[in-house]
């Protein structure tokens, strides 16, 4: 996971709830920790990890403080932790 990817990861989890966020990278964080984002039809995507699975609208703007609170939600059901597993600073852990 690269430097920009890490920050967006932490951003998802940051209180209070970030609405400035790209929805490309933030599914593209999904992608890299081995998860799977298809297009459902309709506006919607469809994202897989770690055996849970949720629809998503596909936003083509930043993410809505409602869109960032259930990707983190759904992000904390599959066990990413981004302070424990992917922190901000090489050395930290």
């Amino acid at each position: 996971m690269n430097h920009k990817q890490r920050q967006t990861l932490h951003a998802l989890f940051a209180h209070p709830v970030s609405s400035n966020i790209d929805p490309r990278l933030a599914y593209s964080i999904v992608e890299t920790l081995g998860g799977e984002v298809t297009h459902g039809g309709h506006g919607h995507l469809v994202v897989k990890l770690k055996g849970h699975t949720h629809g998503f609208r596909d936003s083509h703007h930043t993410l809505s403080k409602e869109e960032v609170a259930s990707l983190r939600k759904f992000l904390e059901a599959a066990g990413i932790d981004p302070v424990r597993d992917y922190p901000l600073e090489a050395g930290a852990a």
